[in-house]
């Protein structure tokens, strides 16, 4: 029954990408053939000729999404902490308004925060794309963190304060190790929204700051299956090799301290 079960996911989720990399070498593949039947390399040739515009709107986009993963981490650490060691009047409705973000339609959210960012001057700007990213996946963030904090009791800050840690040494050594599976979550969900968003960041960003998904979505809408193939490949690779990245250097930095 697992052998079956892993197969279908192996199938259900392998599929669309085989008819992603045939749509990329066969642009005239069509009905009623099941396979191909001219093969051509001009979409694969034409992304090395606009390697470098194709690689600034990669770069901004990785840039932006990884801005995003810290700010929010930064502003949900102590909220988190808080939410998850303590019990006080109106939490439900302090919780409910910093989850709001991820409940408002995001047409809504954006052209309200799109006037005042151009009122304070942030539409247009890197800094106003990161802003309302962070203010977006606020929530996913603040949840993972809370679950994180729930999953162990004070009693290990507690332990570290009494042997003399301060502050800094009790949350680097102590609370951000045992935070880590939470911080992977809530930071990979982050930083997949943050990357593939287009209308945030089209808004936004006003066409200046440029994105992938502002490269793609295009092309998406065009009659060029092929070139928007192998961008829609390199759209799926790129967060695949991150996570991967991520959990080697965390495999090892657990290996280091004999937890894995």
């Amino acid at each position: 029954m697992k052998r079956l079960y892993f197969a279908f996911l192996v199938v259900f989720f392998g599929l669309p990408v085989v008819v992603l990399t045939l749509y990329a070498v066969a642009p005239g593949w069509t009905w009623p053939h099941l396979m191909p039947r001219n093969y051509s390399l001009r979409a694969l040739e034409y992304v090395w000729l606009h390697k470098g515009e194709i690689g600034t709107s990669i770069g901004s986009s990785l840039l932006y999404a990884g801005m995003t993963t810290v700010l929010s981490f930064a502003l949900c650490l102590i909220p988190a902490r808080h939410f998850a060691r303590r019990t006080f009047k109106g939490r439900a409705v302090l919780e409910a308004v910093l989850l709001a973000p991820a409940l408002v339609p995001v047409m809504t959210f954006a052209m309200g925060v799109h006037h005042v960012f151009i009122i304070t001057g942030l539409a247009d700007t890197m800094a106003g794309v990161v802003l309302v990213l962070t203010v977006f996946c606020y929530p996913y963030m603040l949840r993972a963190l809370v679950a994180g904090f729930s999953s162990f009791g004070p009693e290990y800050d507690m332990c570290a304060r009494n042997l003399g840690a301060g502050w800094w040494l009790r949350l680097t050594r102590v609370e951000l190790p045992l935070l880590a599976p939470a911080i992977i979550a809530g930071g990979s969900v982050v930083f997949l929204i943050a990357f593939s968003d287009y209308f945030l960041v089209f808004l936004i960003g006003g066409g200046v700051v440029p994105s992938f998904t502002g490269y793609l979505f295009p092309l998406l809408n065009s009659s060029d299956r092929s070139l928007a193939s192998v961008l829609a490949l390199v759209f799926l690779i790129l967060p695949v090799l991150l996570f991967l990245a991520v959990e080697l250097l965390i495999a090892r930095a657990y290996r280091k301290r004999g937890m894995y």
